[in-house]
């Protein structure tokens, strides 16, 4: 057998934020939000996450950080958990990610592997692609599926 090369290409949009969707902006605005609700006394970089669920309501997360580290949990996992746990029935559609320390936005942040690998697992669950929105102070990075950022994930 021969060694095959292949090629992986993530396709993504980069946008100034002010040109955002007036939906793509109410998303950012509760990760923001959310991002200023974070539980960061370690890191002091306070991540916040928005989930959009298929019947337009969205639900929040944060990161939550703890002395005895790994036992804290990032953003976006709280966030799905949470769509999960409480809306169990209603898809996900987008997720929106913001990052900040000193309440100012940071450029945009990238989910860990674990949020990835999560983010993943609910696409599938739910049978559709999930947006992802790595929103920054200045501009935004929007993938189509949440699938882009993970081509080797778990359960292929």
């Amino acid at each position: 057998m021969l060694m095959e090369e292949k090629k992986i290409v993530l396709t993504a949009k980069v946008m100034p934020t002010d040109e955002l969707s007036c939906g793509d902006r109410r998303l950012r605005a509760a990760a923001i939000d959310a991002a200023g609700r974070a539980y960061a006394p370690y890191s002091r970089f306070s991540v916040g996450a928005a989930a959009l669920l298929a019947d337009d309501s969205i639900v929040t997360g944060n990161n939550q950080e703890n002395m005895a580290y790994p036992s804290g949990l990032c953003a976006e996992r709280v966030a799905l958990f949470a769509a999960g746990a409480t809306f169990p029935d209603i898809p996900v559609t987008a997720i929106a990610i913001v990052a900040m320390s000193g309440g100012e936005v940071h450029p945009h942040v990238s989910p860990c592997g674990s949020c990835r690998q999560v983010m993943l697992e609910t696409e599938r669950r739910y049978g559709g692609a999930i947006r992802v929105l790595m929103c920054g102070r200045d501009e935004t990075v929007v993938v189509s599926s949440v699938s882009g950022l993970m081509p080797f994930a778990f359960g292929l």
